[in-house]
């Protein structure tokens, strides 16, 4: 079983993550991603949170992308959300781990065709001449699973953050923040406050 702070720290974000549908978000699993490379070199970009339980944050990628090599090179990671309209923040430091494949299998069932089609045809993060070169990729491989169902690529995995540290912070007027921290030490969680 689960550390009861733990369970707590990933109870309050699926209570703020459920509070994301009233805000009126086009995307509100989005939540900043950030690697590094072998040689600590970070990046960060937006992606898609597709799944939250006590075995961390769960999202989807072409594994050969920037992000993908990364996380194979180093798999230190964090993720930063960020709700403006009620001042709500969660950052979440962890190590990344892939998820099977009968769950990515189940994810990549739902993903609407053209969304698959380009799985296929994305070489993400590689140069690209001209986006003609895209759509005509997009095009072959519209034709290669024409009246067929779109395979998931051998490339294209689903990644799970095993979260060792979650920050809850609110925004309080006068920059008097509140930051609740939530820690893994050793074999057991931490919870304390922070100055903002």
């Amino acid at each position: 079983m689960a550390d009861p702070l733990y369970q707590e720290a990933i109870r309050l974000f699926q209570e703020k993550f459920a509070r994301t549908g009233e805000l009126g978000l086009r995307e509100p699993s989005a939540m900043t991603l950030v690697t590094c490379s072998a040689d600590g070199r970070p990046s960060s970009r937006t992606v898609l949170l597709r799944g939250i339980d006590e075995r961390g944050f769960v999202f989807f990628t072409n594994s050969l992308s920037r992000k993908g090599r990364q996380m194979t090179e180093n798999p230190n990671v964090a993720l930063t959300f960020y709700w403006d309209l009620w001042q709500e923040q969660v950052q979440v430091e962890g190590k990344i781990e892939r998820i099977d494949d009968a769950e990515a299998d189940a994810y990549w069932a739902k993903r609407a065709r053209l969304s698959r089609i380009g799985a296929w045809a994305s070489q993400q993060s590689q140069p690209l001449d001209s986006r003609e070169t895209l759509l005509k990729r997009v095009a072959e491989f519209e034709k290669q699973f024409e009246g067929q169902d779109v395979p998931r690529p051998p490339h294209w995995f689903g990644y799970r953050v095993r979260p060792s540290r979650i920050e809850h912070w609110h925004g309080i007027e006068g920059r008097l923040h509140e930051r609740t921290i939530y820690e893994q030490v050793g074999d057991r969680w931490e919870k304390g406050l922070r100055y903002p």
